[in-house]
């Protein structure tokens, strides 16, 4: 992989991590709910299932690759139509909510979910972004564990690796180290994005509340949605007139 395709995926991965999916929004939440530090164990439980989901997905493709490099192809078209999906969804969804109001949605569901996979005492509550005083204080291994249970609760980050690695990718050469480049390009992505929801707390909502900068921050991941599932089917059709 050249270090120029390497900085077009890091820059691209990076803007993407920097809209407010479910990871992003719990690390906010649990940021302003437990602070900084106890948070820094849910910060690693969501890296820990975006590794198992990344790692699942990479080695399909590694696999699909060497035995059916046509099934790949197929891959690649039906990846680019979800990336239009994704594009078009992100631009005609950016105006819905805010991060407060969806971080509050997020915190009911990982309760009610959360509580009920769980089964017992001591899960987390996570409580409105105004309230006072946490009631039941988790434990650091309960934090963790959320954190694990929120990012694999998400399959669809396998379709979108699947849809958005392949472009990045050159199955003729050497996949491994193709592979760690890609793995530490993402994660140095989401890692910066999930210390600044954490850290940024109120500040970083009231920033984004403003205006339309959600909406446009939304709207630019649609572009490059978009932008990558053309160069895939330009792939696509390349590949079927040699």
């Amino acid at each position: 992989m050249s270090w120029h395709l390497f900085a077009v995926f890091f820059a691209s991965t990076f803007l993407i991590s920097a809209t407010p999916g479910p990871n992003m929004l719990l690390a906010f939440q649990y940021g302003m709910n437990y602070g900084v530090k106890r948070t820094l164990w849910t910060l690693a439980g969501l890296s820990l299932g975006l590794f198992i989901l990344l790692l699942s997905t990479l080695l399909g493709l590694n696999v699909i690759s060497r035995q059916s490099p046509w099934l790949l192809t197929i891959i690649k078209a039906v990846g680019a139509a979800y990336l239009v999906y994704l594009g078009i969804s992100s631009w005609r969804d950016a105006g819905d909510g805010s991060l407060m109001s969806d971080a509050k949605e997020l915190s009911a569901e990982v309760e009610a979910d959360y509580g009920a996979f769980e089964g017992q005492a001591g899960t987390p509550q996570p409580r409105s972004l105004s309230s006072a005083a946490v009631k039941t204080s988790p434990s650091n291994l309960t934090l963790f564990r959320t954190g694990v249970w929120v990012s694999l609760s998400n399959p669809k980050a396998i379709l979108f690796f699947a849809a958005f690695f392949p472009k990045f990718i050159n199955f003729s050469a050497p996949l491994w180290p193709q592979y760690i480049l890609l793995t530490i390009g993402l994660f140095m992505s989401e890692t910066i994005w999930q210390i600044v929801y954490t850290l940024g707390g109120k500040k970083l909502a009231s920033w984004l509340d403003v205006g339309n900068r959600l909406a446009w921050l939304n709207r630019g991941c649609g572009i490059i949605f978009i932008i990558i599932a053309a160069a895939l089917f330009a792939e696509v059709i390349n590949s079927f007139m040699l």
